[in-house]
């Protein structure tokens, strides 16, 4: 049965949803309303990828593959919204022709034949820019400061020509690129790569789609503003009833809000505790090797995790460590006193193009302390707290967003006011990955969400933990002439 919206203001029940028509426009420009055959429509957005991709799946009867010729040329169009929202485009998934843009359809798969007149069959569709970035390629030259770039990039007509909108992170670098004939969004995530907030000094970009548009911006500026100020949470999530406890801030509201908030399952994909990852891919400690081919020399700089982590934003603050500065073994070493638990040799050419700069648009010296940095924050990222949420669906939220986790403390006493909430896996998080899906009966979203600190600080080490009950190494050989 098709839901119903008797207001598309006001929703009947959380996860309820406005889909009035999913249109299919084919090499000939016929048009079918397929949202009576749909069984389930998928949309997939990450902070990792530079499109948009979904997928639709659909129970048919009539044989519209036939009748359509689906061939993977077509166009989807829809336009999806959690009623109640009417802020403006950015909190809506408008892929209408009108005011919107489609998706383009790129695969058929899984077809079978349910019974002798029925169907089964998905078809995979892309932002337009995702077919554009296959048939382009950028072989061109750059001067100036990398943002400009990425902006020429998007709007040439000889590669992505891209309509939508592009919200950038200004960069404080700049230097001469040459893109060496990659497909557009390949070239970009290449300048993404060397590029450092103008804000925020933090050093490398992630540039990706959302179904409002593109997004071009740094780590630091999906936790903060201007580099300084605490972007506000977009949306608080509880783990708990429905019927929330006097510990919840939301026990005035209405069902149907507490159920936007609500966290149906959790997951923790992972946790930053995986140290033995960690400490070889030089999130901790890293010693970076620039061999600078101009004079024929080089410099060495050792990144160290603890005396960088309060240079930049977190999650959760800049004095939360996911992984303590205590001493780790008999040499009284901390995690991050080890710059070689990651060796990299990296090539530095100032003068290549007449400017005494090197691979981030600075002095040469400082590439080899900015790739530590880059290393670094990518791994606390990729590899710190994952976390993965089932919601109702909300079509406001976007990768990039931040939230707050209210997660109870499996140790806290109902009736007590101490440790309501789990004091370091509650707090903060970035909304990494998005997956929206839409039934005939409800909306719902899996939200891959991370931070890079603790909601509340570990405090540091009382005592020395690491004690050895003896002075040396003991050394016997075997087959000696004593012993055996």
């Amino acid at each position: 049965m098709v839901t119903t919206v008797k207001n598309d203001q006001i929703p009947d029940f959380a996860g309820d949803y406005v889909l009035k028509e999913v249109l299919i426009t084919n090499h000939a420009g016929k048009k079918v309303n397929v949202k009576n055959i749909m069984t389930e429509l998928n949309i997939y957005e990450s902070i990792f990828k530079s499109a948009v991709t979904g997928s639709l799946v659909l129970t048919d009867a009539t044989n519209q593959i036939a009748r359509m010729q689906l061939q993977g040329l077509e166009r989807v169009s829809f336009h999806l919204k959690t009623p109640g929202v009417a802020y403006g485009r950015e909190d809506v998934v408008d892929a209408t022709e009108e005011t919107g843009e489609p998706f383009y359809i790129y695969k058929i798969s899984d077809r079978k034949q349910a019974t002798p007149g029925l169907t089964h069959y998905t078809l995979h569709f892309a932002s337009r820019e995702f077919m554009r970035n296959m048939r382009t390629k950028v072989s061109q030259a750059y001067d100036g400061k990398y943002d400009r770039a990425v902006i020429d990039i998007m709007q040439d007509k000889d590669y992505l020509d891209s309509r939508k909108k592009l919200h950038y992170e200004p960069t404080g670098n700049a230097n001469k690129i040459v893109i060496p004939n990659l497909p557009p969004l390949d070239a970009i995530n290449m300048i993404a790569k060397r590029s450092i907030s103008d804000k925020s000094n933090n050093v490398g970009y992630y540039f990706y789609e959302t179904t409002t548009g593109y997004y071009f911006r740094s780590w630091a500026s999906m936790l903060t503003s201007q580099g300084n100020f605490t972007r506000p949470q977009r949306q608080d999530f509880y783990y708990q009833p429905l019927k929330m406890d006097d510990h919840s801030n939301a026990t005035n509201q209405s069902q149907i809000e507490r159920g936007y908030e609500s966290v149906e399952e959790y997951q923790f994909v992972n946790n930053f505790h995986d140290v033995v990852a960690n400490t070889t891919l030089g999130t901790y400690g890293h010693r970076v090797i620039s061999h600078n081919l101009f004079d024929k020399s080089y410099d060495i700089n050792d990144y160290h995790y603890h005396n960088e982590y309060y240079k930049t934003p977190h999650t959760d603050g800049n004095d939360k460590y996911p992984v303590m500065d205590s001493t780790v073994d008999y040499d009284k070493k901390k995690i991050s006193d080890y710059a070689e638990s990651r060796v990299s040799l990296q090539v530095t050419t100032p003068f290549l193009h007449n400017k005494e700069v090197g691979n981030y648009g600075l002095e040469p010296l400082q590439d080899s302390l900015k790739t530590g940095e880059q290393v670094s924050q990518g791994n606390q990222v990729m590899l710190g707290t994952a976390l993965k949420l089932t919601v109702k669906g909300q079509s406001y939220l976007q990768p990039g967003n931040l939230i707050r986790f209210h997660l109870k403390d499996v140790n806290a006493d109902n009736n007590s006011n101490d440790n309501p909430v789990d004091p370091y896996y509650s707090g903060n998080y970035v909304i990494t990955k998005i997956r929206h899906i839409v039934h005939l009966d409800d909306y719902k979203m899996i939200l891959e969400c991370a931070k890079d600190s603790v909601a509340t600080s570990y405090g540091s080490a009382s005592q020395e933990i690491h004690t050895a009950s003896k002075s040396s190494l003991e050394i016997e050989e075997i087959d000696s002439d004593i012993g055996y």
